[in-house]
Formats: structure tokens, sequence, C-alpha cells
């Protein structure tokens, strides 16, 4: 199945979904050097993004949650490809500046992703594809 979305940062990447209802702070939520989320309040404590198509509403936090995006990237722990459900800038920097497709404006159903589901972000085309059955719509 293919959802349109808008593409912010372009690229193509596929990989496992990791999917959170909450927003994510990466300055505070997620460690720079591990990409593991390490706030023990966030639903995805304890779960690395490195290497996910990470499916989460958008980001909240101090504007230095850009870099470490950036950070995470160049250790090789970055997630493949982001989907928010709408964009802020400071994952869109982040997302910019690493290389990292991202895409926003999606159905919210997207939170209904099983995570370990197989999602291809093709941002350059501004779909995100979905096995199909992977969600009811």
């Amino acid at each position: 199945m293919e959802i349109k979305c808008h593409r912010v940062s372009g690229g193509c990447a596929e990989g496992p979904a990791l999917v959170t209802r909450e927003r994510i702070s990466f300055l505070g939520n997620v460690d720079p050097e591990t990409g593991v989320v390490v706030d023990p309040a966030h639903e995805l404590y304890g779960r690395s993004i490195a290497g996910v198509v990470l499916i989460f509403p958008g980001g909240k936090g101090s504007t230095v949650g850009s870099y470490v995006i950036y950070q995470l990237r160049k250790r090789g722990m970055a997630p493949a490809a982001m989907i928010n459900l709408k964009s802020e800038p400071i994952v869109a920097v982040g997302a910019i500046i690493s290389d990292i497709p991202l895409v926003d404006r999606v159905p919210e159903w997207i939170l209904d992703v099983k995570d370990g589901t197989r999602v291809v972000v093709d941002a350059r085309r501004e779909v995100v594809v979905l096995p199909d059955g992977s969600v009811k719509v």
C-alpha cells in the first residue's frame, strides 16, 4: 500500500518500523552515543532507534536535538528514516543536515503500524510504502 506524504528531507530508505505515540526530544530522550531511548518515562525506553523507520508524532524540546540527530548519524546510530504526523524545525533540521529521509502529513493511523513491519520511505516520490494488510484503515 502506498501512502502519499510530504517530503521534509529527501532520500529513500527502508527498515523495520519502530512506532511511538509520544513525541521525542532527541536531547534528553535519546543517548547520542548508542541511539537508545534513555528516558524511563518514554514508551520506547530501552529501545534502539538505530536503523529503523522511526514513526512518531513529531519532536519536542531543545534545538540542540537537531545536533543529537546529526551525532547519531555520524556514529551510525540514527534511524534509517523518520515519519512524523507533523514535523517541526528541530527534527526537520536534524534530518536535513544528517541526510535522513523524513516525511510528514501522513494519516494518523500510521501510528497503528506494528513494530517490525517493513516500511519504505521514498521522500523523493513523496510516498510511504507499507505491506498490504499491515494496518486496518
